[in-house]
């Protein structure tokens, strides 16, 4: 098994946190390797709430997918992107405010798909939303803002 290359996972990690839709949810990449990712939210009452005073459930949804795509990004080749195709999200605690902290999981990379998951928790652990991505293997796909990336893999 090829071992990533550790700069390009900070490379990554601050080309995803530089992106304005990580910013308008207030999300970062924590922790970036082979089949994990760990994300970070800071919920703000005035943009991540709901009519009723709970997180959105578009929120949760977004971390979500989020999670399990970059949790399955350092499994793929080199010239290989992803795209979600298929996204399932449980909800299963309401909250107002705190930290979310959501853990990415890859189960499965095949040829043209893969599954992943994902679990938002609070900083206290108590489990407020589950779900499963269906993601496609796309050839040729990078990144949109081209930016200029370490080699993913060492050299053996």
């Amino acid at each position: 098994m090829r071992k990533v290359n550790p700069e390009y996972v900070r490379a990554v990690i601050a080309l995803a946190n530089s992106g304005s839709y990580f910013r308008l949810i207030s999300m970062s990449i924590r922790e970036l390797g082979r089949g994990h990712c760990l994300m970070e939210a800071e919920i703000d009452g005035g943009k991540h709430l709901q009519a009723f005073g709970f997180v959105h459930g578009g929120v949760y949804s977004s971390l979500i997918d989020t999670a399990a795509f970059w949790a399955a990004i350092c499994d793929l080749d080199e010239d290989m992107g992803i795209t979600t195709v298929d996204l399932n999200v449980n909800y299963l605690a309401p909250i107002q405010e705190g930290k979310l902290i959501t853990r990415g999981k890859l189960i499965k990379l095949g040829r043209t798909l893969g599954l992943g998951e994902a679990t938002v928790t609070t900083a206290a652990g108590k489990l407020v939303a589950h779900g499963t991505s269906t993601l496609m293997l796309v050839p040729g796909l990078g990144f949109a803002r081209g930016k200029e990336l370490p080699p993913k893999f060492m050299k053996p």
